[in-house]
């Protein structure tokens, strides 16, 4: 009796091995030609043929290994500024420390506080080009997987895009720097320290040596221009010979800038969760995770910066409780790091909606900031 039914399922599983079979081999069918062609060559051929294809191996592993292993990432790094905490802002003079050639006593050069602002920022793009390889210009990362951009698929995008993130907020500093916070009420003479490092920071993400209209100058090595442009300028900062304008207004200014960054990046969240909620096996939730995660991580030194450039305003204006709130909000936001990203459906009891818990971060900071914002609009 049971005969048939033995039968019918031998038959099944012999169809899908055949199945399996046909398909494996259809697959390697052109590894197996080009195995056979290089075979029939000399050995110049394919002593040629063979450095390139280690030389590929060789990228392949090195961008496996600069995509996969995150150097110097710590949600923490701002603390030092935190411990620090003056009643000073960017710019004020401070006393200048004693000189023990002149018997203990004070320099009389002027010394002035240098900026947080510039000087996390500085330190974000030295994370983002030298203490990791810059993805997004690299050979391997342009040509994307068998010419697949890298974001359609699940590999090797992570990274990159969290690193996109930390650069959008350089660029958003810079700008401010450049045109509200490193000069007067926008009347004195821009700061060409500044003006440089926001022109390097609007360079290409994904300039090589050669572009389409020649050669051309690799994203990483113009990033770093614009970092010694802001330490340069802090540098000037700390001889009283650059301004910081720690006012007020322009402090309300900046964090309106911050917040409507922020919310751009929660409507981009908001728009992939509404077109997609594939849960694990949807392939760009993961590059949009990481970008407002880059977003986030960079905004949460920028804040605890502006906190220090801008002390005297946050007492004066009884900022100190909320601000602190703030932070605190932030850093806990930073502790979302799921190992798979998920973009289900947000009733789902299998595949969460990590896009949903990022964009929930992203607004309760820019709710934070919005608040923060309209005391100092009183």
């Amino acid at each position: 009796m049971l005969d048939p039914i033995v039968a019918f399922f031998s038959r099944l599983f012999s169809m899908a091995a055949r199945g399996i079979r046909l398909a494996v081999g259809w697959l390697l069918w052109p590894f197996a030609q080009a195995g056979r062609w290089y075979t029939r060559r000399g050995w110049i051929v394919r002593g040629v043929i063979g450095l390139g294809l280690l030389a590929l191996v060789v990228l392949y592993a090195y961008f496996f290994y600069v995509t996969q292993f995150w150097n110097g990432f710590n949600p923490d790094y701002p603390a030092h500024l935190a411990q620090a905490r003056e009643t000073s802002g960017a710019g004020d003079p401070v006393s200048a420390p004693a000189d023990a050639a002149s018997g203990g006593e004070a320099r009389t050069a002027q010394s002035c506080k240098a900026s947080a602002i510039a000087g996390v920022s500085a330190d974000l793009i030295d994370f983002n080009v030298n203490q990791n390889a810059w993805i997004s210009s690299m050979l391997l990362s342009k040509a994307g997987l068998f010419g697949i951009d890298w974001r359609n698929t699940p590999f090797f995008d992570n990274k990159a895009a969290f690193q996109l993130g930390i650069n959008q907020v350089m660029r958003r500093t810079t700008t401010e720097l450049v045109d509200t916070l490193g000069r007067v009420r926008g009347t004195s003479q821009i700061d060409q320290n500044l003006q440089d490092a926001r022109t390097a920071m609007a360079w290409s993400e994904t300039a090589w040596y050669v572009g389409w209209r020649g050669p051309t100058r690799p994203s990483p090595s113009v990033y770093r221009e614009g970092m010694e442009k802001l330490r340069a300028f802090n540098a000037s900062l700390e001889k009283c010979q650059a301004t910081f304008d720690a006012r007020a207004d322009n402090l309300m200014q900046f964090l309106d800038r911050i917040a409507g960054d922020i919310g751009s990046t929660s409507d981009i969240l908001r728009q992939r969760i509404e077109v997609s909620d594939a849960g694990w096996f949807d392939l760009r939730a993961d590059d949009r995770f990481w970008f407002a995660y880059g977003q986030l991580y960079a905004y949460y030194g920028m804040l605890v910066a502006a906190r220090s450039d801008f002390a005297s305003v946050v007492a004066e204006r009884n900022l100190t409780t909320l601000w602190t709130r703030m932070e605190e909000n932030l850093r806990a936001s930073l502790d979302v790091q799921p190992w798979i990203i998920s973009n289900g459906n947000e009733s789902s009891a299998i595949f969460p909606s990590h896009l949903a818990t990022m964009g929930f971060n992203l607004l309760q900071v820019r709710s934070n900031l919005v608040e923060l914002r309209s005391i100092l609009d009183r």
